[in-house]
């Protein structure tokens, strides 16, 4: 044979096929320009010249990798389901007279036009959608970022050469096909029959028992660093359960279909039902596919979204003032912060600086571990517990509740306290403190009591803190309050005991970029030995600064954002994809049953509606269990990201809702798109 002929049938069989190959190139083409977009920032020099680069480093190699193992598995489906559809054609070479060297050639010249075309196309649109993801990602990020966005020769280099070597997997799999297959079995591979399944209640059971597992641990998690352990656990069980239930589940959910008599024989219903219930042994893993892509899109997309827009609250919280300055020291020690000293210290750095100060407040705390005694109606210093009883108990002076929210302090007298927030349940106004020995387990000294006679808004500046157990803060009169159940815990926890802790809150009159050049002097000058000289004797200090927190708080947050929509993306594709496929495979399939059908007197109107009952059953079932999924792991997720500052649930819930929905009107649209793809197939 002439070599010419071969790229012409190459070419002539992908025009022939293309509504097979068009969305393969273009699944090709998104892949690749959103690999090269996260590989292109990821290899940006600017990057490294920014604060908070460590943040997008990392989410755009996550990206990256994420990203391949999604772009080979995808890939690889696809090319397997264009093998499977094209076995009919090939076979019709081999018996033409070509053999499978010629057969193999065609194919050698498919992955290069599916190269050129697909790597090469996503190329170029990723080179025009890197500028516009550097914007965004500014954007996200709310500080001046040096992105450069011409073209990254490596981020080129990187891309092409990962797909091109999934191509050339694809190809090796095809030509391995080729090789151990005859003709015969080529030219009638579409054309086996299927049995109709049994079904398999043990599977049933188990997918039900895995399923039930992962929803309960979803549901009763309430520790937030439980949620974080467990919530791989749960989605792997959800996982399981998934697949379990959708491959014996719809089995048995058919075929009560069919016992309903009132429902099983209407024109629509009949053929839908029917032809599922003999595909459903392989239709079952792309349900489960496409309820499980459906899942992660939203998943991941509410939950960056919520991390995103509480950035500004949290950063509120946590950094009251533009310098939070917390020192701790330890009295055991004979140690002593000397106030006036250290405010005297900000106020002559600051004025050498020349950034004025509009305000300086001080605020003096203590925080120690407690547990919750319900029987003995107290709370107890050095005792451990299960998590649900123990509390991260915040003690600070009305001095110091003013200072830190802003608030009139309340008036207390010796021996009484406020509340901020709620008692743990079961306690009284009158509390009793007791210290128990952390080594022998005893009670050690008197117990301590405080009466509760007000309640106040909860501290911010503590409730974002990263605590491991539910927060607990108490307002008391004065610092030798503090001082009183300092030597209580002190006594109780020995070795593990807390110390004092002062936060100087020093509010600047300047800009971001002032803040920060005098956030980077203050690093600079505290190295040098007699700089604390005159503050007292202390363990630790830090200062941190509410414009650079700003700057990795975004960083963070943005870079999640922008990879969970990206991702997103990704997954969407992938979701819409194996539908498309999915559709079109089983339309071909349809075309000889629907056509006897209107041979027998099956009118367009039947057909129509048996089409619209088939493909509403194919796209119900997926999106209500993920559905389903998203609802009991509201909780998880909303406990997760109290870890990382978040706990608005007000902001988690409305951003669940918002992503929910929005992804039902894209699942629409594609339900509109499959189903008129269908009917021009099967008509």
């Amino acid at each position: 044979m002439r070599n010419g002929l071969y790229p012409r049938l190459a070419a002539q069989g992908m025009r022939q096929n293309r509504r097979f190959f068009v969305p393969y190139l273009l699944a090709l083409a998104g892949l690749t320009a959103a690999f090269y977009v996260m590989s292109a920032l990821c290899a940006d020099p600017g990057v490294l010249e920014m604060r908070g680069f460590t943040y997008v480093m990392v989410m755009m190699q996550i990206g990256m990798f994420v990203a391949g193992v999604l772009s080979a598995v995808l890939l690889l489906y696809i090319n397997s389901f264009l093998m499977k559809q094209r076995k009919k054609e090939l076979g019709l070479y081999n018996i033409l007279g070509m053999g499978k060297g010629n057969i193999a050639l065609i194919q050698c010249w498919e992955s290069l036009y599916t190269a050129i075309l697909g790597i090469g196309g996503g190329l170029v649109l990723g080179v025009a959608f890197h500028k516009l993801a550097a914007i965004v990602l500014v954007r996200l990020l709310q500080f001046p970022t040096p992105f450069h966005s011409s073209l990254s020769p490596v981020a080129m280099t990187r891309t092409a050469s990962f797909f091109g070597l999934l191509l050339l997997l694809a190809l090796g799999l095809n030509l391995l096909r080729v090789r151990v297959s005859n003709p015969i079995e080529l030219l009638h591979g579409g054309s086996v029959g299927e049995k109709e399944p049994r079904t398999r209640w043990l599977l049933a059971v188990i997918g039900a028992a895995c399923l039930g597992a992962g929803y309960f641990i979803a549901v009763t998690t309430k520790d937030p660093a439980l949620a974080m352990a467990f919530y791989f656990l749960a989605v792997i069980l959800v996982i399981i359960g998934t697949y379990c239930l959708f491959t014996a589940g719809s089995i048995a959910l058919l075929k009560l279909l069919r016992k309903n008599k009132d429902f099983y024989y209407q024109t629509g219903h009949f053929i839908g039902v029917s032809g599922m219930l003999y595909r459903m042994k392989r239709n079952a893993v792309g349900l489960a596919n496409i309820c499980i892509l459906s899942t992660m899109v939203m998943v991941m997309i509410s939950g960056t979204l919520a991390l995103y827009l509480g950035q500004g609250e949290i950063i509120a919280a946590q950094y009251p003032a533009s310098l939070t300055m917390t020192v701790r020291y330890d009295p055991a020690q004979g140690q002593a912060l000397d106030l006036e000293g250290a405010k005297s210290l900000v106020s002559r750095f600051t004025a050498e600086q020349n950034v004025p100060i509009a305000g300086l407040g001080t605020a003096e705390y203590l925080n120690f571990n407690v547990f919750v005694n319900r029987d003995a109606h107290r709370l107890e210093a050095g005792r451990e517990g299960p998590a649900s009883d123990r509390r991260s108990l915040y003690l600070l002076t009305a001095e110091g509740y003013a200072a830190l929210t802003g608030r009139d302090a309340p008036a207390l007298r010796p021996g009484e306290a406020a509340v901020c927030g709620a008692l743990p349940e079961g306690l009284g106004p009158e509390l009793t403190f007791q210290g128990i020995s952390i080594s022998g387990g005893n009670e050690i000294g008197q117990p301590k009591s405080l009466a509760v006679v007000d309640t106040l808004p909860a501290v911010e500046y503590f409730s974002t803190t990263f605590d491991m157990f539910e927060t607990l803060c108490l307002v008391v009169p004065d610092r030798a309050a503090l001082l009183e159940f300092w030597s209580l815990q002190e006594t109780a926890l020995e070795n593990y005991a807390a110390e004092m802790s002062t936060v100087l809150l020093v509010e600047l009159d300047c800009t971001n970029s002032q803040e920060l050049a005098l956030i980077d002097a203050w690093s600079d000058a505290s190295t040098d030995e007699g700089f604390y000289d005159g503050a007292g004797t202390w363990n630790y200090w830090r200062t941190d600064s509410r414009a650079e927190m700003s700057v990795d708080g975004y960083a963070m947050a943005g870079g999640f954002l922008f990879l969970g929509v990206i991702l997103g993306i990704l997954f969407l594709m992938a979701t819409v994809l194996i539908i498309y496929y999915k559709q079109v495979s089983e339309g071909y399939e349809d075309q000889g049953r629907f056509e006897i059908m209107r041979k027998v007197g099956l009118s367009q109107r039947e057909v129509r509606a048996s089409i619209r009952s088939q493909v509403l059953l194919v796209f119900c079932l997926p999106i209500a269990v993920a559905a389903v999924h998203i609802l009991f792991d509201f909780n998880l997720v909303a406990r997760m990201l109290t870890m990382f500052g978040v706990r608005n649930v007000m902001t988690v819930a409305v951003c669940t809702a918002g992503t929910l929905l929005a992804f039902l009107a894209v699942y629409a649209a594609v339900y509109s798109l499959t189903a008129r793809t269908y009917y021009k197939i099967v008509r």
